[in-house]
């Protein structure tokens, strides 16, 4: 691959990080309002539930992304 295909590839995934980034922050402003307007006590626990594991599911989104953005860093040096 090229250098320019790396320094591509890098753009790109840092693009999608902050992107996943809305998204869970969008989420999570979802996830409260439910949480407000739940009228029993079960179905505000189960959103609680949903919110923390969509918002793991983000977390590891991104942490996969920026392990990424590490190994095209190090094929990028390894071609120069």
């Amino acid at each position: 691959m090229s250098k320019e295909y790396y320094r591509k590839k890098i753009i790109d995934l840092r693009r999608y990080i902050a992107d996943e980034k809305e998204a869970k922050k969008r989420d999570n402003e979802n996830y409260a309002n439910l949480i407000k307007g739940a009228s029993t006590p079960y179905t505000k626990a189960t959103y609680r539930k949903s919110k923390i594991d969509r918002a793991a599911y983000h977390d590891s989104r991104i942490e996969s992304w920026k392990n990424e953005i590490e190994r095209a860093k190090e094929s990028l040096k390894r071609e120069k």
